[in-house]
């Protein structure tokens, strides 16, 4: 079986557009989240989100697209005989809800092929939607892939946007904040949605050495379990997450006190919060386990979030530390003495990382450094 890495990574926030500027934001605790000025939110109680300021210039133009040749210019090449992973999940829904003539692409079947022919790329790959957990299934896939000797390299990327349809339909679950997003606080009341993308090149050891690429990190482990509950809400008492990262555990040859430090899913509602918490003391009892989320930083980005926190667990095992989680006042008692508003330090071995999505999926990474 075949060690996996991460050879390239890139992506594009609200807050930043590259890594090493959303990293440096991100520790200095800045939020991109803000009024929303791109749709009329009157009708509504939510009028936060975190937006690519000059993405909207030209509402005729693709975002999608314009987001994502931003991560793939950062990638630059790759080896020919790379297969594609598309995890971006609600394609240009801002052309649909307008009514407007589309061309190809605008449904995420239609962006696999579209990332493949930038590339010049022949194999075209799948798309993979896990809802808000895509990035992060679509990873595991790929690592899995390479482990088998199936692929020497895969690309797993996304991008997704803040639009009125998604902020409507967040809008109708009441799972929007109506002010901050405060992940893992007691008096947390909802996310904000965010604009992102990310692209990241995972390849076998030979196909790295032969391109002469620097390895970011070896993804060791990962697991994806269902709670079966809810079609939106999680299980409370975190058995599908907690099922996830114990099969990540495993994978990785790991016990759950050997973790270094977690990148938490924390959207910022009272209910995956919650779960997420519950998971946490199941897996790590008392544990001293620094945590992070940085949605408080760029809003949730869908599709893209996990790829973009895989980006971001990188650089933390780099620099030994653990962004500051924006938004947090008062921390969750259970969160208290794990998750700050300011950076901490670790040993920089391993983290982990999970997201959660609709209809009950969890996925989890165990990343380690290279």
């Amino acid at each position: 079986m075949r060690e996996v890495f991460f050879t390239k990574a890139a992506i594009t926030t609200g807050l930043g557009g590259t890594l090493h500027e959303n990293w440096q934001k991100m520790m200095s605790a800045e939020s991109a989240v803000g009024p929303i000025d791109y749709f009329n939110t009157k009708r509504l109680d939510y009028h936060n989100a975190s937006f690519v300021n000059d993405l909207r210039l030209d509402p005729k133009v693709n975002h999608v697209c314009v987001l994502t040749e931003r991560v793939l210019d950062q990638i630059g090449e790759i080896p020919a005989d790379t297969s594609i992973i598309w995890t971006g999940i609600k394609g240009n829904a801002q052309f649909i809800e307008s009514g407007q003539k589309m061309d190809k692409p605008y449904l995420p079947v239609h962006y696999r092929e579209w990332v493949a022919n930038q590339l010049r790329i022949e194999n075209i790959g799948i798309e993979v939607n896990a809802a808000c957990a895509s990035s992060t299934v679509g990873l595991a896939l790929a690592a899995q892939k390479i482990n088998s000797g199936e692929c020497h390299s895969v690309l797993v990327c996304a991008a997704d946007l803040a639009s009125r349809f998604v902020h409507n339909g967040f809008s109708a679950l009441k799972a929007l904040s109506p002010a901050t997003v405060r992940p893992f606080d007691k008096n947390r009341d909802g996310l904000a949605l965010g604009d992102g993308a990310a692209a990241i090149l995972l390849t076998d050891k030979e196909t790295a050495e032969k391109n002469d690429y620097t390895l970011l990190g070896c993804l060791k482990g990962w697991g994806v379990a269902n709670d079966a509950n809810h079609i939106t809400g999680p299980a409370r008492d975190g058995c599908g997450l907690i099922l996830a990262v114990e099969n990540a555990l495993k994978m990785a040859d790991l016990k759950a006190n050997e973790i270094e430090a977690f990148c938490a899913h924390g959207t910022g509602t009272v209910y995956n919060d919650g779960m997420e918490l519950a998971a946490i003391e199941t897996l790590f009892g008392d544990k001293d386990l620094p945590i992070f989320s940085v949605k408080g930083a760029i809003g949730h980005t869908l599709g893209a979030a996990g790829s973009i926190e895989a980006a971001l667990c990188l650089m933390a095992l780099k620099e030994k530390t653990v962004l500051p989680t924006s938004g947090l006042i008062e921390a969750e008692d259970l969160a208290k003495g794990r998750i700050a508003n300011k950076a901490q330090t670790f040993a920089g071995n391993n983290i982990l990382t999970t997201n959660s999505g609709f209809g009950g999926v969890n996925a989890a990474l165990i990343i380690e450094k290279a």
